[in-house]
């Protein structure tokens, strides 16, 4: 489909006004912190709806006997389906591994939650640069583990992100495997940042229109995130993966941002290993625009999609559901 007026009229005023900014974000602590503080003030004006509730969780897992690691976030539940479901969806939030939480992300979790009827679990996973990575992937196998232990199903378990959350969420399915966890039914993916050296994304730079993202400033906080260790650890490196016995995979990206290349190269590297990959190219859109679903078309549609989906990895765990308008 043709892109929208309004999509286009979005997409030039975040050209114009806000990624200008963005592109001179400093790669360090101090800058960090202070976008941050920013983000999550923003983020108290964001009202989940009243077709959802959202309900916190601070579980230290004590009851265990082991030494976990605690589990804290957000659960947002479909007030119609409440209760019935028995599987969840794991949603990890964007935001370049150093901003960004739970609540930022409630347009997209509580669209999921009501398309879906699934109740949708977004931990707060450690930040770098306080916390470099693997510590966001240790909250993320722990919010997984979490999910296992009381009683949700692989079978009905779906794994997704954005950005950041999207390098997240493909890192934590390559991590069940590698632990031998039971695999979950489907990974979804919204924009992600597939690449953390950013080498494909800085050769697209020159030719992409993206109104939002900079590959200069995501290199600069590329180098906060991977911390001391570098780009070593293979469990960065996303696209030379074994990706053996991976779940059904679902990506989405905007056909103007500098991220595309990212998302083509891990959706050519799953099929080529046997994986069963769908990827969706939105003509025209910028870097996670699900997240506008109340105000775009494109996102409201890229939405349903992604219900359609989930609901087909998880049936029978997951009863058919009429598609929220």
């Amino acid at each position: 489909m043709d892109q929208s007026v309004r999509s286009r009229a979005i997409s030039n005023v975040l050209r114009l006004g806000v990624r200008p900014i963005l592109h001179r974000i400093p790669g360090h602590p101090g800058g960090i912190r202070t976008a941050r503080s920013t983000v999550d003030a923003a983020s108290l004006l964001i009202r989940p709806g009243s077709r959802v509730r959202v309900l916190p969780l601070n579980d230290p897992q004590l009851e265990t006997g082991r030494d976990e690691r605690p589990v804290t976030g957000e659960w947002v539940v479909s007030r119609d389906a409440e209760g019935t479901s028995e599987g969840a969806v794991l949603y990890l939030h964007g935001g370049g591994y150093v901003v960004c939480s739970p609540r930022t992300h409630r347009p997209i979790t509580s669209r999921l939650a009501l398309d879906t009827g699934l109740p949708v679990l977004a931990p707060r996973y450690r930040l770098a640069p306080e916390h470099p990575f693997p510590a966001p992937l240790e909250d993320a196998v722990a919010a997984y583990r979490w999910l296992l232990a009381r009683g949700v199903p692989a079978s009905g378990i779906v794994l997704a992100g954005d950005s950041a959350g999207g390098h997240l969420a493909t890192a934590l399915a390559g991590e069940i495997c590698r632990q031998g966890l039971p695999s979950p039914a489907g990974l979804v993916l919204f924009s992600p940042w597939v690449d953390l050296t950013c080498e494909l994304s800085l050769r697209a730079q020159r030719g992409a229109r993206d109104p939002y993202i900079s590959a200069v400033s995501a290199q600069r906080v590329a180098r906060l995130v991977v911390g001391p260790a570098g780009f070593d650890d293979p469990r960065l490196a996303l696209l030379t993966c074994a990706w053996t016995d991976v779940p059904p995979v679902f990506i989405q990206v905007g056909g103007d941002e500098v991220l595309r290349p990212e998302a083509e190269a891990l959706a050519e590297a799953l099929t080529s290993a046997g994986a069963d990959c769908e990827l969706q190219v939105w003509k025209g859109q910028m870097h996670v625009f699900q997240i506008l679903n109340r105000v775009l078309p494109e996102a409201a549609a890229a939405m349903r999609d992604t219900a359609r989906f989930i609901r087909s990895v998880t049936a029978p765990a997951v009863p058919e559901r009429s598609e929220a308008a």
